[in-house]
């Protein structure tokens, strides 16, 4: 019972990982072929630019949390099971909290690079924003 939410948490931040690269992979593609000119209002070029973020910064900031809901869930378990056998044996205790704190682990595995693709995209919005708005002020003087 312990390895299955534990699994499951691991299975979940997995594919939010993939979701993660998958959306920053798009992002990246996407501010290398944009053209600016194409966008007649800084707003609409900004709602273009930030479509997706929120999925990575949510997965960045959610991930830790995810994790450890995982470890308290496979410490409840092991509790739980060694309470009702009344068996004491210290192998399957560890082994068993070994699994637990591999969720809280693969929480921050899934949250540090989240959080650096989410600076790094952040950071490339506010240069191709300072362009548009460099661009839009050269048109007005020409």
């Amino acid at each position: 019972m312990s390895k299955l939410a534990d699994y499951g948490v691991i299975g979940f931040l997995g594919f939010l990982s993939f979701l993660t690269i998958m959306f920053w992979i798009e992002r990246i593609w996407f501010y290398k072929t944009i053209k600016l000119e194409n966008y007649d209002s800084k707003e609409e070029l900004e709602i273009a630019l930030t479509n997706n973020l929120g999925i990575i910064s949510t997965t960045a900031s959610n991930a830790p949390y995810i994790g450890l809901l995982g470890t308290v869930f496979g410490i409840i378990i092991t509790f739980y099971i060694m309470g009702e056998s009344g068996d004491i044996d210290v192998k399957n205790i560890m082994t068993s909290l070994a699994l637990a704190l591999k969720a809280t682990a693969m929480g921050l595995i899934v949250a540090i690079p989240a959080i650096v693709f989410n600076n790094h995209l952040v950071r490339k919005v506010e240069v191709l924003l300072a362009k548009w708005d460099i661009n839009q002020k050269a048109k007005c003087e020409n």
